[in-house]
């Protein structure tokens, strides 16, 4: 008898774990089927021109006499800054840094016996402004300065023209609404594609706004991108 109810027991729990079992499996299949979504990703891209450009013209001295060198500075100095006035560049978007001067003989690693020029002396003048095409001009044209005397050295990874962008925020909301609608045109056709129809929003991430030169050629030209990631709903 004993045995009989240990057996009709066991028989009954072995019953309600598949009957828990059996609720619990349709429980998960009912939240999977709520809970479908589908992730959907929309870019939008566009070319624009940039419209600031940093130009930095850079010459140097060398000599044995200070006082010689800071002379001829100032004087390529002037013919620098004349050249950019009179081709429409005002004062405010010139700017003239100290000296940057290289003793020569203090260097450490440095034979003062085949030393010829103990003073390296840089100069560097900095354009700063919002005139990207007549900037661009003027570098093709800084040939001209050379024929003044100034040599303006392009060689210093530290000295290189920049040209940025800073007109993002006038097309933000237009790039926003068209990197949402590819994102949406993506989604309606995986809904359509798996005989679902698309729900309402789940989640909704804009992303970052990248901005990059166009190529090396170009830096002048800028791409903007923006990625926009997108959870919907999906129903029957």
């Amino acid at each position: 008898m004993k045995t009989f109810n240990k057996a009709l027991s066991g028989l009954c729990i072995g019953i309600g774990l598949i009957i828990m079992g059996a609720i619990l499996s349709r429980s998960i299949i009912t939240v999977k089927d709520r809970d479908r979504i589908v992730t959907v990703k929309g870019l939008a891209e566009r070319e624009v021109n940039a419209d600031r450009v940093i130009w930095p013209l850079v010459f140097k001295e060398i000599g044995n006499d200070m006082t010689t060198i800071y002379n001829e500075i100032n004087r390529k100095n002037k013919i620098v800054c004349d050249f950019l006035r009179a081709n429409g560049i005002s004062d405010s978007e010139i700017s003239i840094a100290a000296p940057q001067i290289i003793d020569m003989r203090a260097e450490r690693y440095v034979n003062n016996n085949e030393i010829n020029y103990r003073y390296n002396v840089t100069s560097v003048i900095t354009v700063s402004s919002g005139q990207v095409d007549k900037v661009r001009q003027l570098i093709a044209r800084q040939v001209e300065l050379l024929k003044k005397g100034v040599a303006i050295t392009g060689d210093d990874y530290r000295y290189t023209t920049r040209y940025s962008f800073t007109g993002l925020n006038d097309i933000k909301p237009a790039m926003i609404e068209e990197a949402t609608i590819a994102a949406r045109n993506a989604a309606e056709k995986f809904a359509k594609d798996s005989d679902s129809k698309l729900g309402k929003i789940r989640r909704a991430n804009q992303g970052q706004f990248v901005i990059s030169d166009r190529d090396e050629s170009t830096p002048y030209i800028k791409e903007v991108r923006v990625v926009t990631t997108i959870d919907y709903y999906l129903k029957d």
